[in-house]
């Protein structure tokens, strides 16, 4: 499918925009060669992870030590030093070939040795691990310099000062105080452990990142090129378009679709935005309010299956559970996330009296479905290959496959024969034969071939698929140089066990705060225990918040769980929930001031303050952050959990919206009509019991709420009056 001028010019606006504000996108602009050295290295980064996803993964050592020699490599050649020569074009000079300095050629080099020197040495590891040689410890090092500076560059300073800090808590041990205090390690058993085990570097974070996630965010970016994220979007508009406040709406519901095939908030805020907002406007909101609306429902991408953010895989290796168990228990989450953002969207439509869009301005359904129904093949393939029981990596890749077809030639008898081909294959026990495999691929490379042979068009389509699969590996840099980074946090707390320590003092400060409390609060609605696990979450959550301010949220999941899941643990927390508690907070940093980046996006598009656009939408994701703790009180609610029964389900998820109403009620001074000030205090308070499910504390709340219940009632019944009259 070939793009129009208008859909490739907004395409290039929305790269421009992630690249401003993603830091892991903002690459520096190269010389011609260098530029075509860089995408071709991209491109056989994508190239190696699509084939080896259909047709088998490498050793695991050597999987992870090409992808990483790929990601540092790449970073140090599109990555500046400085941020001043971030910018501009270097000229090439003897010094600066191809634009790009000496030092940064050889760090690249370094970082591609030090990567590759590990699987080279696999047959030894076993004798060389805890015994290392001088050039283990000379390479090891070489790849922990550079593997800091690397992420410093894609990421940020705070994740390398933090893996700097938790390597000099390592080798200082001694002289820490207190309970902190441990034997220490000398530099050569950081670096063995570091290193050469699987428990560092090269662990479950950097295998997750090349195994999973990699081929998710291709897979993203190839469905929103054939057409996907453009069909979700349409269909958004003529579900919602027509109500009090269309656009808004249409912004949550489009953000929803979208974020099913990108676990990126910026991406998702920038494609649907660049729709949403100017119609937001266009609309009477408020600037600031519209990229604030955009970029809160845009950040459940992260959170909305089956595509989420790279988190989503680390718990499928931290667990020890299939994906299909991570899906399944998201999705009440994700809706709640998206009911939460939708009723404070409705109530500041009813406070301000905003209209829907009207029947011109709205797409045929019909219409929408007749001409982008192709592009739903693609994900509809990856599920069924995914809950076939089959691997997420092999869904992934036909999945991409589906898309690379959909995208070479749109025929409706291909479309359905190559679905038919993929549920005949399942059905015999074919789908991981290469028997199956090498001549689908076949037939798939040679429409590829045909098409780029046909005509002027058809290039443009194969150079479109091209640009996608570049494109995609651009996503994975910062993630995969992040994640490997993760990797020394990790080693650092199971080499010295200090995780367990401040899982530890945070239960017992949870603890001191509950016995303090404790003589203030009726016992027979509040015993310690209870208590104390209520100010672990509060800490856990104001610290996950704290963290994603200067830390992806990948980074910020794994550290989290590390020292967090097990103080939850010691409190009965079952760990799925540990880990859906940190990772949903985890999300709430892309909204949250002073780094709120997918916030920052949205008000660039809108030409709206960013501060006052990132306050907004934090305000705007508040209902939402009722839902982990109600779903730690309610563990039914995650759907895996031993405790779900229907009727436990239904009460909670029942009362967890009642809870977010009221919390929104309380936000947007609305609800059937304004709500004056002690009525939002009281709805807010009211809200506050519910997020401990049982019949008891819904009951409080619902208490709580009534005289705002029978006031708004009574508001609404005169007006009603008033409009009869």
């Amino acid at each position: 499918m070939t793009m129009s001028h208008a859909d490739a010019s907004v395409l290039i606006e929305d790269r421009s925009l992630e690249e401003k504000f993603d830091p892991e996108m903002r690459f520096r602009p190269l010389r011609f060669g260098t530029a075509w050295l860089v995408a071709g290295l991209l491109f056989a980064l994508s190239m190696f992870h699509y084939y080896t996803a259909g047709f088998g993964l490498l050793r695991e050592t050597t999987h992870r030590g090409i992808h990483m020699a790929f990601v540092l490599g790449l970073i140090f050649l599109v990555f500046a030093a400085r941020k001043s020569d971030q910018d501009k074009v270097a000229p090439s000079q003897w010094w600066r070939p191809g634009g790009i300095s000496l030092l940064d050629w050889t760090l690249a080099a370094a970082a591609a040795m030090a990567s590759l020197y590990v699987p080279s040495i696999f047959h030894e590891l076993a004798f060389r691990v805890g015994n290392p040689t001088t050039t283990d410890v000379v390479m090891g090092t070489i790849l922990i310099v550079v593997l800091l500076e690397a992420v410093r560059r894609s990421v940020g300073w705070p994740l390398p000062f933090i893996a700097i800090m938790v390597m000099l808590y390592a080798y200082f041990g001694p002289t820490m105080p207190g309970i902190l205090k441990h034997p220490g390690a000398s530099w050569s058993n950081i670096v063995n452990h570091l290193y050469l085990t699987s428990q560092g570097i090269y662990g479950i974070a950097l295998g997750v990142v090349a195994t999973y996630v990699f081929h998710y965010v291709l897979f993203g970016v190839l469905a929103t090129r054939v057409g996907l994220g453009k069909l979700f979007i349409d269909l958004a508009s003529c579900v919602a378009g027509r109500y009090a406040g269309g656009p808004a709406k249409v912004s949550i519901f489009g953000s929803a679709l979208f974020g099913m095939i990108s676990g990126s908030s910026i991406a998702n805020t920038v494609t649907v935005g660049s729709l949403t907002i100017p119609a937001m406007i266009r609309m009477g909101y408020p600037r600031h309010f519209a990229a604030a609306v955009e970029s809160t429902a845009s950040t459940g991408g992260q959170i909305t299956p089956p595509i989420m953010g790279a988190a989503a895989f680390l718990m499928v290796e931290f667990l020890n559970v299939s994906y299909q168990t991570v899906i399944l228990a998201a999705i009440v989450p994700a809706l709640m996330h998206f009911f939460g953002v939708f009723m404070q969207v409705h109530f500041e439509a009813k406070r301000s009296g905003m209209r829907g869009m009207s029947a011109e301005e709205l797409p045929h359904a019909m219409t929408v479905l007749r001409e982008g129904w192709q592009s739903v093949m693609p994900l509809a393939v990856l599920l069924i290959v995914l809950f076939s029981g089959f691997t997420p990596y092999l869904a992934a890749f036909w999945g991409i496959t589906a898309c690379v077809l959909i995208g070479t030639v749109r025929v409706p008898l291909v479309t359905m024969g190559f679905l038919a081909a993929i549920a005949g294959a399942i059905a015999a026990g074919l789908l991981t034969k290469l028997v199956f495999i090498v001549p689908v691929f076949a037939i798939v490379c040679g429409l590829m071939i045909y098409t780029w042979l046909q005509s002027e068009a058809g290039k443009a389509k194969m150079i479109e698929l091209a640009d996608a699969f570049v494109v995609g590996a651009k996503y994975a840099i910062g993630v995969g140089a992040a994640a490997a980074t993760v990797g020394i946090i990790v080693g650092i707390v199971t080499l010295t066990g200090v995780g367990f320590k401040i899982s530890f003092i945070v239960t017992s400060f949870a603890t001191q705060i509950a016995q303090t409390l404790g003589d203030f609060m009726p016992v027979w609605l509040f015993d310690l225990k209870s208590m104390t696990l209520f100010f672990t979450l509060v800490m856990t959550a104001v610290v996950c918040i704290l963290l994603g301010c200067g830390v992806p949220t990948t980074a910020n999941y794994i550290i989290m769980v590390t020292v967090a899941a097990p103080a939850l643990g010691l409190l009965g927390v079952a760990p799925i929930v540990a880990h859906f508690f940190v990772f949903y907070y985890g999300v709430l940093a892309d909204i949250t001031p002073p780094v709120a980046l997918a916030a920052y996006a949205g008000a660039s598009m809108a030409g709206a303050d960013p501060f006052k656009t990132g306050n907004t939408a934090f305000r705007l994701g508040l209902g939402k952050a009722l839902v982990p703790f109600v779903f730690v009180y309610g563990p039914a609610m995650l759907i895996v959990t031993p405790e779900f029964t229907w009727p436990s389900f239904l009460m909670i998820v029942s009362s967890c919206m009642v809870g977010i109403v009221l919390l929104s009620a309380a936000f947007t001074g609305y609800a059937l009509g304004a709500l004056r000030t002690w009525e939002r205090w009281l709805a807010g308070l009211a809200a506050l019991p519910i997020i401990a499910p049982d019949g008891t504390m819904t009951a409080i709340g619902l208490a709580l709420a009534s005289p705002v219940i029978v006031s708004q009632l009574l508001k609404a019944r005169v007006r009603q009056a008033a409009v009869a009259a």
